[in-house]
């Protein structure tokens, strides 16, 4: 068999089972007993497994994304590695699937997927969902696609895709521009390519990064307090297009006033921020003190990618850059 692909386990509910005297799922298997799980996966590629250990999704660290990062890249580098497959737990997945799609710099297909279900329950998705990644990582036609996240037999670019579901088979969306394309009876069909596609060649992150939710009636109370704690940075899920009531801005006005960056994102689940008002608090107001306008990333995405340019030591002109023009 001439297809190799690298299959690293970091834990997830894809490796969970239901832990008798507790009554709840934890992470339990290996990567090798999870493909015992799964024999027929032998039968689509020759797989190499690495265990990076068996983390569930909220105890992923910016760390350990960047450590995983390096895993990676060392199977790309080898060449008789065809494609790397990552499973993952699902609540943090999109923040590594695209802290990974920024640093690495590979033709090779890198997919991501995981489970909603453990496997104890007989409903357990994590089978197809890495028979189907399997598929995705040997596929030529997935090459050069930057990071792909693999569920539930959709196709979603790390950049774009979100968790939009808490608790549902098909919790994985690209609300603003859609599915790259799906896996259909061993079939991996491709209808686009991602709308971006970045590189930023670093090895390290910048961690103190602050992300702050804006809501009605909102005072400056959490603002200040980010800036006088040595934030180096803010993320602000703003209103609608990316508006804020009057005293928040004032709150982004005195983070501005220390020169720190902040970066503005929607809280909404799907569209861009734009500086279309002009009310006190509206986008041209944030606009004229310099706050910098994050396109369609939200928050998570936007605190990974802000976190990787600071690390680089650029100044906020290139930042800007990276955020609104690139």
């Amino acid at each position: 068999m001439n297809n190799k692909v690298a299959l690293v386990f970091t834990g997830g509910t894809i490796s969970m089972r239901i832990d008798e005297e507790t009554g709840g799922a934890v992470p339990y298997l290996s990567g090798k007993e999870i493909i015992n799980l799964i024999p027929e996966i032998n039968d689509i590629a020759e797989i190499e497994i690495y265990d990076f250990g068996k983390y569930p999704g909220p105890h992923m660290t910016l760390d350990l994304m960047m450590q995983l990062k390096d895993v990676v890249k060392n199977f790309l580098e080898r060449s008789e590695i065809n494609g790397v497959v990552i499973t993952h737990g699902t609540d943090t997945l999109e923040e590594t699937a695209y802290l990974l799609d920024l640093t690495l710099n590979s033709e090779k297909p890198i997919v991501i997927t995981g489970s909603m279900k453990n496997t104890s329950e007989p409903d357990w998705d994590g089978k197809k969902n890495l028979i189907d990644s399997i598929l995705v990582a040997s596929s030529k036609n997935c090459r050069d696609l930057g990071v792909l996240v693999c569920l539930n037999g959709e196709i979603n670019a790390a950049s774009e895709v979100s968790k939009i579901y808490s608790d549902e088979i098909e919790s994985f969306k690209s609300l603003d521009f859609g599915l790259l394309g799906f896996v259909q009876k061993n079939r991996v069909i491709i209808n686009r390519t991602p709308r971006k596609k970045e590189f930023i060649p670093s090895d390290k992150i910048e961690k103190d990064i602050d992300i702050i939710l804006v809501h009605a009636d909102m005072s400056d109370k959490f603002f200040r307090f980010s800036a006088d704690s040595g934030a180096k940075g803010v993320v602000v899920e703003a209103l609608g297009v990316g508006n804020v009531p009057p005293k928040a801005f004032d709150g982004i006005k005195y983070i501005r006033e220390k020169n720190i960056p902040v970066v503005l994102t929607s809280r909404c689940p799907a569209g861009e921020t734009m500086d279309i008002y002009s009310y006190y608090g509206a986008g041209k107001w944030l606009k004229k003190i310099g706050v910098i306008f994050a396109d369609y990333l939200n928050g998570q995405k936007a605190k990974i990618k802000l976190g990787l340019l600071l690390s680089l030591g650029l100044d906020e002109e290139e930042i800007k850059r990276w955020f609104e023009e690139i």
